[in-house]
């Protein structure tokens, strides 16, 4: 059976959401990431690792994955023509009103599956607001938390494969790996951050950036190791971890 929410009548809706099924809301993004990847890599990572965790648990924690929200907030690539991306405002008024139509049903968790991590503190914002307003139990993961937000990349890149760096190239070219060309890669790593202590990617202190502040191909990271066996790893690994973790979310109250 599809545990698709789309593909449910509306009819069905009423019997097949339950106050014990959770929403998950696949989120990315349509955005440049160098000459190396195409725009649609943020959206088809998290579309991916979503259908895999409802494959792995669905059934069992009664998941049903969302349409993915393919246009996000990706104005650090504003400069790029042809990104696509809504303002901050606009992007919050869109989660605002999926949260208002979620809770039409009997459904009380949702879960957004964040493939772009600029759009990682405005989610984590629309985490509050959609409790507030709808009073749902809302959560955010990750397929790997963004190194600009505390998540670990890679020793060569010196921690800051931020954006069509290894591991998001390996991760893309595992799932499509007929859309990666890797002649346009090279390494793009911002040297110099590396060396303060706390203003940098991960660091104490954050800071404003623009994806082409550092170079002006836009994507800042080191690719040109990147492979499909990599990928697949760093996928699988994403999965099981997200699995396990909707296990928790299936159970989550606040211990009232």
């Amino acid at each position: 059976m599809s545990r698709r929410y789309e593909d449910l009548t509306g009819p069905e809706i009423a019997e097949a959401i339950k106050p014990s099924s959770i929403l998950l809301l696949p989120i990315g993004a349509i955005e440049q990431h160098g000459p190396h990847l195409p725009m649609s890599v943020d959206t088809v990572i998290a579309e991916e690792v979503a259908t895999a965790v409802v494959a792995a648990c669905g059934e069992e924690l009664d998941v049903w994955q969302l349409p993915t929200l393919s246009i996000s907030k990706s104005n650090e690539h504003a400069w790029s023509p042809g990104t696509l991306y809504l303002s901050p405002e606009t992007m919050l008024a869109v989660l605002r009103d999926i949260g208002r139509s979620i809770a039409t049903t009997a459904a009380q968790r949702l879960v957004l599956l964040n493939g772009h991590g600029g759009n990682t503190t405005h989610l984590g914002t629309a985490l509050r607001e959609l409790r507030l307003a709808h009073g749902l139990k809302t959560f955010l993961m990750h397929p790997s938390l963004p190194p600009a937000y505390g998540g670990t990349s890679t020793e060569e890149e010196l921690g800051m494969g931020i954006h069509g760096g290894l591991n998001e190239t390996s991760v893309f070219m595992y799932l499509r790996p007929d859309e990666v060309d890797l002649s346009g890669a090279e390494r793009k790593v911002p040297e110099r951050l590396a060396e303060n202590t706390h203003v940098k990617f991960g660091g104490s202190v954050s800071f404003g950036w623009l994806s082409n502040d550092f170079d002006p191909d836009g994507y800042i990271g080191d690719p040109t190791g990147a492979s499909a066996e990599l990928g697949k790893q760093l996928f699988d690994n994403a999965v099981a971890k997200l699995a396990e973790a909707m296990v928790e979310i299936s159970t989550f109250d606040f211990g009232r």
